[in-house]
């Protein structure tokens, strides 16, 4: 079975690009030259285009048929990949989360039971023992 190749390898050169998104490929250095797409390049400076660059591509179209201008679409692209960023660093921070829940867990689940060495250095005990204060470092 052949793997197909990963989204972001540069394979398609720029006339099988304009077929897959129905653009003239003028249209596609045109938007390569104002920075909405920058496709890879062969040793000898020829264009190849990946998956994912079809599918900005096919974006782009879309929202220019919808009657928004280019730098409309520079705007709404920006803000989605911005969005994109927030999500993954919102991903990292839940698990982050999760993870300390967890270590707070069992650092009470272990003070119940004997006297433990505190391995969490955002922990400390006040006064009284019967209440714990989490510190966390911003950055």
């Amino acid at each position: 079975m052949i793997t197909p190749p990963n989204a972001d390898a540069a394979v398609y050169v720029i006339s099988v690009a304009a077929e897959l998104t129905g653009l003239h490929p003028q249209t596609l250095r045109t938007y390569e030259r104002m920075g909405l797409i920058t496709p890879g390049r062969t040793g000898g400076g020829g264009r190849r285009y990946s998956h994912t660059d079809i599918q900005r591509l096919r974006q782009i179209a879309d929202l220019t048929a919808a009657g928004i201008g280019i730098e409309g679409v520079r705007r709404i692209l920006d803000l989605e990949n911005r969005v994109a960023a927030l999500a993954a660093r919102n991903e990292e921070l839940v698990a982050e989360l999760a993870a300390t829940r967890d270590a707070l867990r069992q650092a009470v689940a272990g003070r119940r039971t004997a006297e433990p060495v505190n391995k969490l250095p955002v922990l400390r005990r006040p006064e009284p023992p019967s209440s714990m204060v989490v510190w966390r470092r911003t950055r």
